[in-house]
C-alpha cells in the first residue's frame, strides 16, 4: 500500500512554466516526473510504477513471440560503431566523451553493433537461428532541441529488438511477427497507431514502417488515403506525369530567352508572363500561366560527416515549396543548409533569382550536383532562369533542352496529391512516433562480419530486423490521450495504483474505516494509493485524486455516518454509493471485469 502521508509524492497547483502540452503539464503537476536538466528527467515513484507497467506490456508481447531479454550497457568503445560508419554518421546528436586514457567511447544511441557482436560471439550455425533479442534500455541522443516534456528529450527509455536469420524469407517471418506484436502491445497501452510507410534514415534496410499515434502535437506528419495507402512524408514517392519521347518533345516549340528586368520571384516571374505573353500557358486550359510553369530553383551547401562540403542546386515547381524533413532524408548522411551571401560569392554561376539548369550538373565545368523534382520528365515544358541578370528561358523542355544529374523527393506533400500505390487522394495529418520496425538486411551483418554455416556448410551473412518502441515517449502519450481539465485519467492497464481510497474528515472512525478497506483491497492483490493525510482538507484529497488520475477512487467521509462510502469512476465521472462492508467486493469487481 501507498501511504501519502509518508511517501515521495507532491502535487503542484501551477503549470510549470517550460511546459508546452498537457502531458508536460500534468505529469509534472501530479509528481510523476521532476526537470533535471534540459531534455533530462527524474521518474519520481508514481511515474516509475506507470513506466514499469508500460515496460512490462512490452515485455509481455515480446516474450509471446519468442524473443529473449538481456541488457547491454549504455556506455559503448568506439571501434564497433566505427566499423559501421555510425560513428560518424550520426553526427552531432551522438554523446561522444573520453575515458582517462584517452579511448573514446559514446553513450549509446541505439545498440544494433552490441546485438550483432553478442550473436557473432555465440553463435556459428543456420541451427541456431532465427533467434529474437531485446532489451529495455536507457538511449542518449543530443537533441539540439528538447521540448514538450518526454516527447523530445535527450535520455529516454526504448525497447529495442533485433531478429537474426539466415535468410530473407526467415526476416520476413521475424518482422511479420513483431509487427503483430507491436499492435497488440498499443492495443493494450490504449494507443491508436497507424502503421505508416516510413524512411530508414540511418538504420539503413529496405522495408521500415512506423506506428504513428494520430495526436495535433505531434512532431510528424504522415498522410492517409481512403484506400488504405498510410505513410509518412518523408517516405511518400511523388506520382510523375507521362514523359514524351524523342519525337513528341522535337515538335515543341523552341526554347527562347526573354528580357524579365527585376523578375526575380516566382510570383513576379508568374505575373510577367500572364502580363507579356496572356494566354500561351501550357498547363491550365484557359492558357494562363501559373506558378507551377515556373521553375524554381533553390541552392543548398551540403555538409557530410567527414566535414568535405558540396553545392546541391534542387529544381522544383514553381507552386511547391521544399519540405526540410523531406530534404533533410534525401540528403543523409549530409545535412544541408541554404546558400549564404558568401557561397554565392564562390560560385559565379549561379546568380540569385535567375537561377537555370544552364552550367549545372556534374558533368558540366561547375561540378555542380543538379537534381529535379520526379514531376520534371521528359517532354515537360519550363520558365526558368537563364543563368543571366534579367533574364529567363520560355518553352525550356526537360530531356530536349537539359537534363539533371537525378531526382529528389524534397518537395512538400499536399493535401489532396495523389497516392503513390493508386488508392487516391491522400490526407494530411499529424501524429506522434510511437514505434519503428525495419529490416535491417545485412548491413550491419556484414560491417562486423556476423556469418554462420548454412546447412550446406557454407558461409552466409546473417540478415537482421530492428524493432523499436519507445517506453518513456508512451508515457507521454498515454497522459496527453488520457487526462482532461481536472488531470489525468490513466487507462487500468498502466495506472499507479489499482484504487485510491481517501479519508475524508477528522473523525477517527472515518480513518479507521479507511484504513480497514485499503487494507482488504489490497488483501485482494489490488494495488492501493491511500491518503491518509490527517490534516488536509477534503477539497484538497479531492482535487489530487482527480489530478493523479487513478482509475476508481473510494471516498470515506461524512457519509459514513450514515453507512455509506462513495465509488468513483475518474473516466466517466460516475459516482456511486455503497456500504462499507460491500465496497470492497464492488472494487475488485470493476478492476478485474
Amino acid at each position: 500500500m501507498i501511504r501519502m502521508s509518508s511517501s515521495f509524492i507532491r502535487t503542484l497547483r501551477e503549470d510549470p512554466s517550460d511546459a508546452e502540452v498537457a502531458s508536460h503539464k500534468l505529469l509534472v503537476r501530479a509528481g510523476y516526473i521532476r526537470r533535471s536538466a534540459p531534455g533530462v528527467y527524474t521518474w519520481l515513484p508514481l511515474g516509475l510504477r506507470v513506466m514499469r507497467k508500460v515496460e512490462q506490456i512490452v515485455r509481455e508481447e515480446q516474450d509471446a513471440i519468442g524473443g529473449n531479454e538481456l541488457l547491454f550497457s549504455s556506455l559503448q568503445p568506439r571501434e564497433p560503431y566505427e566499423a559501421t560508419g555510425r560513428w560518424e554518421e550520426y553526427g552531432p546528436t551522438l554523446f561522444r566523451l573520453k575515458d582517462r586514457k584517452q579511448a573514446d567511447y559514446l553513450l549509446a544511441p541505439t545498440h544494433e553493433e552490441m546485438f550483432a557482436l553478442a550473436v557473432k560471439d555465440l553463435f556459428n550455425s543456420y541451427k541456431d537461428l532465427p533467434v529474437m533479442l531485446y532489451q529495455i534500455q536507457t538511449k542518449f541522443r543530443d537533441e539540439a532541441r528538447p521540448r514538450a516534456g518526454l516527447l523530445r528529450v535527450r535520455e529516454f527509455i526504448m525497447k529495442d529488438a533485433y531478429s537474426f536469420d539466415v535468410d530473407d524469407a526467415g526476416l520476413d517471418s521475424s518482422y511479420d511477427k513483431q509487427r503483430g506484436a507491436y499492435r497488440r502491445t498499443f492495443d493494450r497501452l490504449g494507443l491508436p497507431t497507424v502503421i505508416c510507410q516510413a524512411d530508414a534514415g540511418a538504420m539503413g534496410g529496405s522495408r521500415s514502417e512506423e506506428f504513428l499515434h494520430p495526436t495535433p502535437i505531434g512532431e510528424d506528419t504522415f498522410v492517409v488515403s481512403d484506400g488504405g495507402y498510410a505513410a509518412n512524408v518523408e517516405a511518400v514517392t511523388t506520382v510523375a506525369p507521362e514523359g514524351l519521347d524523342e519525337a513528341a518533345m522535337a515538335a515543341l516549340p523552341a526554347a527562347h530567352e526573354e528580357p524579365t528586368p527585376g523578375v526575380n520571384t516566382i510570383a513576379a516571374l508568374t505575373d510577367h508572363s500572364n502580363q507579356t505573353y496572356p494566354g500561351q500557358g501550357a498547363v491550365a486550359e484557359s492558357g494562363e500561366w501559373t506558378r507551377y510553369e515556373m521553375l524554381k530553383h533553390l541552392v543548398y551547401s551540403l555538409t557530410y560527416p567527414d566535414g568535405t562540403t558540396e553545392p546541391l542546386v534542387i529544381a522544383l515547381p514553381g507552386d511547391r515549396e521544399v519540405d526540410d524533413k523531406r530534404l533533410e532524408v534525401a540528403v543523409a548522411p549530409a545535412i544541408a543548409a541554404p546558400f549564404t551571401e558568401a557561397d554565392f560569392a564562390k560560385h559565379p554561376v549561379l546568380t540569385k533569382g535567375y537561377i537555370g539548369p544552364k552550367g549545372l550538373g556534374l558533368e558540366s565545368p561547375s561540378k555542380i550536383r543538379y537534381l529535379v523534382d520526379p514531376r520534371v520528365v521528359p517532354g515537360t515544358r519550363w520558365v526558368a532562369g537563364a543563368g543571366a541578370q534579367d533574364v529567363h528561358v520560355y518553352d525550356l523542355v526537360f530531356g530536349r533542352d537539359f537534363t539533371a544529374d537525378g531526382t529528389i523527393e524534397a518537395a512538400e506533400v499536399r493535401d489532396g496529391d495523389p497516392a503513390p500505390d493508386g488508392s487516391g487522394p491522400m490526407r494530411l495529418t499529424r501524429g506522434m512516433e510511437m514505434g519503428h520496425i525495419f529490416q535491417l538486411g545485412r548491413k550491419y551483418a556484414e560491417a562486423l562480419d556476423l556469418r554462420v554455416l548454412d546447412e550446406n556448410g557454407k558461409t552466409v551473412v546473417v540478415t537482421m530486423g530492428s524493432y523499436g518502441i519507445g517506453v518513456t515517449r508512451a508515457v507521454a502519450a498515454i497522459a496527453e490521450l488520457h487526462s482532461d481539465d481536472k488531470g489525468l485519467v490513466w487507462p487500468r492497464a498502466v495506472a499507479p495504483a489499482d484504487v485510491h481510497v481517501l479519508a475524508t474528515g477528522k473523525d477517527t472512525a472515518i480513518f479507521e474505516e479507511a484504513e480497514r478497506i485499503a487494507q482488504d483491497l489490497e488483501a485482494q492483490g489490488l494495488e492501493v494509493l491511500y491518503d491518509d493525510r490527517p490534516k488536509v482538507s477534503p477539497g484538497v484529497k479531492f482535487k489530487d485524486s482527480e489530478l493523479l488520475g487513478v482509475p476508481t477512487t473510494v471516498v470515506v467521509g461524512r457519509g459514513l455516518a450514515e453507512g455509506k462510502v462513495e465509488v468513483r469512476d475518474r473516466a466517466s465521472g460516475e459516482v456511486a454509493e455503497t456500504g462499507p462492508d460491500e465496497v470492497v467486493d464492488l472494487v475488485v469487481r470493476a478492476v478485474r471485469d
